[in-house]
């Protein structure tokens, strides 16, 4: 006999590092609400016939690495957002076709509405790096208005294929150019992988940064990289990656499950302790 609750997923490949169900599952509890959310090991040579099939068991789900483009490829409907960004992480079946949403653009806004309010009056974004990421920061910058975007990466062709496909008050600049664009940043943003646990770091000097700068890493995994480390030392204000996370994961449940969660203290205390191997 068929489950009868409503089932969500995760599905990238490798998947097992991921902490959406933790996530999903907490909010279920805290609603009440008789339902489940798992990961699913997907390999990319099975990734379409998995998208076939789902539907009969999972109301939705997530994609996460290397699956988003192809997902936003494969989506009989795609939202406006996931058609800017080019990538697709949230999945459901809406009068019978699959549709695909990218909500990383609004877990990145939110999370800095809620640890530093205001910040999208800042006059000059900075963002490290040009990759995937770097696509979902810089939509939501524009999004809030923020009308000076800088895009600084180690291969300058990239930063200047993102800058173009934004246009509209984007720059692109090579890493040595990061010392005097720093100098007026209001926000600054690292969207590579550098001060991942097993990633290189790579030495950036927050000396020319205004005192009123916030600094964002957008990496989760330490929760204080150090980026941020070396920001908290000079007193600017820091934001870390787990909120990103966190608040990226609202509309999906919302949209499966049919209530708005919140995220809360509680929950953050639970990804942390997961984070730091205190589970």
């Amino acid at each position: 006999m068929a489950d009868p609750r409503p089932r969500a997923f995760v599905c990238g490949h490798p998947i097992s590092h991921s902490r959406s169900p933790l996530i999903h599952n907490f909010w279920l509890r805290e609603y009440g609400i008789q339902g489940g959310y798992e990961r699913c090991d997907v390999p990319p040579e099975d990734f379409a016939r998995f998208l076939q099939e789902f539907p009969t068991i999972y109301v939705g789900g997530n994609v996460t690495i290397p699956h988003k483009e192809s997902a936003w490829r494969l989506v009989e409907h795609r939202d406006d957002t996931a058609g800017i960004i080019g990538a697709v992480n949230t999945l459901w079946v809406e009068d019978g076709r699959l549709h695909g949403s990218n909500t990383d653009a609004y877990g990145f806004a939110a999370n800095l509405d809620a640890v530093v309010p205001g910040w999208e009056r800042s006059a000059v974004a900075t963002l490290i790096g040009a990759g995937g990421a770097a696509l979902a920061v810089v939509h939501a910058l524009q999004s809030r208005g923020v009308r000076d975007i800088r895009i600084v990466n180690r291969t300058l062709s990239r930063a200047q294929s993102l800058a173009h496909r934004f246009r509209g008050g984007t720059s692109a600049h090579g890493l040595e150019a990061l010392p005097e664009i720093l100098s007026d940043t209001s926000l600054l943003i690292n969207t590579t992988p550098l001060g991942m646990h097993g990633a290189a770091e790579a030495a950036i000097d927050l000396g020319p940064l205004p005192a009123s700068a916030i600094v964002n890493d957008i990496v989760y995994v330490p929760l204080q990289t150090a980026l941020l480390a070396d920001a908290a030392k000079r007193e600017l204000r820091t934001v870390d990656g787990l909120g990103m996370l966190l608040h990226q994961a609202v509309p999906g449940f919302e949209r499966w499950f049919g209530v708005r969660p919140e995220v809360t203290p509680r929950l953050r205390e639970i990804l942390v302790a997961d984070i730091e191997g205190r589970r």
